[in-house]
């Protein structure tokens, strides 16, 4: 099969980041803290774009995906903890099954709450993010491996760099390809008009549900990823602020973005870590704060976000040419 000549290039930039970062760690620019920092950025560009599906695309609010970010992350790393051993086989066989607990739980929980609309969706997810909180937090009365309260650690850390990166790649070509598919399509006619798309013969249900477990599927991916990549995992590390962190990206990027959100999500990682280190321990203290005045900011100044439904045309998988001749991308995207 022939790649298209975005996809290639798609390919060429991924390419010369990575011999960058290649290049650095070589010379010692990029140290060890940094380079955990990066590989948490590509972590979280996994599960926003899955919030960018539920949200961006398909328009559903969601409050809870911090949730299935963790349903993930505890679901992979205590079957690689007790039964992987390190082998690298078992740990792609965590991650997937990571992703289809995190999926199966959206499916459930779905199903009813996705009847909801607007704040009340938020809220129902809210609700359920809590829950499972909860549950991380008392998890070890039936599973002692979980840790509870006290949080789990152990687990083998076969997530570098190298994998993690190549993971993301993969997961951006599988979401632009969803996106400018007919079930993208769809889900993109929902967010625009819910009542329209059901007149001309759209399931809505039907595509909220999979943009939903999807969505949320891509999350447990992400967390069985970042529970292989850090040595400890505490429920705290998947509370509401989480789910804020991920909605903040979504927004910030741009509603409808791919491309904003893979940018705003390793700006956003960065910059979380240059306040913690300036800022120390008063960072807790003021985080709420620098959330406020980021989002107060930004819908002041650029209310559509960065790229305000725009894509690079390198994430664009085809151009689709109009009566006219002239050639345009799918709504969502841009030049």
């Amino acid at each position: 099969m022939k790649l298209s000549r975005n996809t290639l290039f798609f390919f060429l930039g991924s390419a010369i980041f990575y011999a960058l970062v290649k290049i650095m760690q070589f010379n010692g620019i990029l140290t060890p803290y940094w380079q955990l920092v990066l590989d948490q950025a590509l972590i979280i560009v996994i599960g926003a774009l899955g919030l960018s599906i539920i949200y961006g695309f398909t328009g559903q609010f969601s409050l809870g995906h911090a949730a299935f970010y963790g349903i993930g992350a505890y679901t992979a790393g205590a079957l690689d903890k007790v039964y992987g051993n390190g082998n690298m086989l078992f740990f792609f066989l965590s991650l997937l099954i990571g992703a289809l607990v995190a999926g199966l739980v959206a499916f459930i929980i779905g199903l009813p709450i996705l009847r909801l609309r607007s704040d009340y969706l938020g809220i129902a997810t809210l609700g359920f993010g809590i829950i499972v909180r909860v549950g991380m937090e008392n998890g070890n009365k039936l599973f002692p491996v979980l840790g509870g309260a006290t949080g789990m650690s152990g687990t083998p850390q076969l997530a570098q760099f190298d994998l993690i990166f190549i993971l993301a790649l993969i997961i951006i070509l599988l979401v632009r390809n969803f996106i400018f598919s007919t079930y993208g399509r769809a889900c993109i006619s929902i967010r625009e008009d819910e009542i329209a798309a059901d007149v001309m013969g759209i399931d809505t249900t039907r595509y909220k549900i999979l943009a939903f477990v999807l969505g949320c599927a891509l999350a447990g991916l992400a967390g069985g990823i970042y529970a292989h990549r850090y040595p400890f995992l505490h429920p705290a590390s998947f509370d509401f602020l989480k789910s804020f962190d991920f909605l903040l990206i979504v927004v910030l990027g741009g509603l409808g973005s791919m491309t904003g959100t893979i940018i705003t999500a390793i700006g956003w990682v960065f910059l979380l870590e240059v306040l913690r280190v300036v800022l120390g321990q008063d960072f807790i203290d003021w985080r709420g704060v620098i959330y406020a005045l980021i989002l107060v900011v930004s819908i002041i100044v650029r209310p559509q976000g960065l790229f305000s439904g725009k894509e690079f045309r390198l994430l664009v998988p085809e151009q689709l040419k109009m009566a006219t001749g002239k050639e345009r991308t799918y709504a969502g995207s841009g030049n």
